[in-house]
């Protein structure tokens, strides 16, 4: 697995599918090079299978959500996967992923050592999938920090797509992550995006009530 470096303004000025890469693309937005530098040393040295870690430097303040969906929209691979830059990878944790996701399944939350499956922190898609649910990004487009990738989730859940082995390994080294704040506003726009099924695409109740 290779990896590449990308300022979010050298990003920006792609074209759409500028970007092909046999495998897997792994968008990893970071604004610390040197932690970002290590997760993807071992993150490539550990995959286990081909493809690309993108580092993208959010040198203009985008945010995380904003640079997934660009890094999603510029590259063109079989798959997709997005980290951040305090992933640290197991042994074939993107072997084990694909494997997961086998001919059926098309969405995979890695174990990222917090939410045992139930939500996607981490993530690995099937492109051809995640194209169909925000008209070619992946992620909703309006949040900013959180909350995009457990919508994602319930999506998946919802359309029986979504896939987790415990053994595909990328745990979030944040050393004060139980005492920080979610953003505030992502946080009601996940809960008035709810009330409407994430636009009718989750009807199960008990899907609607896992993440409050």
């Amino acid at each position: 697995m290779q990896i590449q470096y990308l300022s979010s303004r050298e990003l920006l000025t792609l074209s759409d599918h500028a970007m092909i890469v046999n495998g897997v693309v792994v968008a990893m937005p970071y604004t610390d090079h040197q932690q970002a530098n290590s997760s993807a040393q071992l993150m490539a040295s550990r995959s286990g299978a081909p493809g690309l870690v993108l580092c993208i430097a959010d040198d203009q303040g985008l945010g995380f959500i904003e640079l997934i969906n660009q890094a999603f929209a510029k590259t063109q691979s079989a798959y997709f996967a997005y980290v951040a830059q305090d992933a640290f990878a197991g042994r074939d944790w993107l072997s084990l992923g694909l494997n997961a996701l086998g001919e059926s399944k098309h969405f995979l939350g890695f174990n990222d050592g917090k939410w045992a499956g139930a939500l996607a922190g981490f993530g690995l898609a099937r492109s051809s999938w995640a194209k169909q649910n925000y008209g070619g990004l992946l992620f909703y487009p309006q949040y900013r920090q959180h909350y995009a990738d457990a919508e994602l989730t319930l999506i998946a859940m919802q359309k029986k797509v979504y896939a987790y082995d415990p053994n595909s390994i990328l745990i979030e080294v944040d050393w004060v992550k139980d005492r920080s704040q979610v953003n505030k506003v992502d946080h009601q726009l996940f809960q008035e995006r709810k009330k409407s099924g994430f636009d009718g695409q989750v009807s199960d109740q008990q899907l609607l009530s896992l993440i409050t």
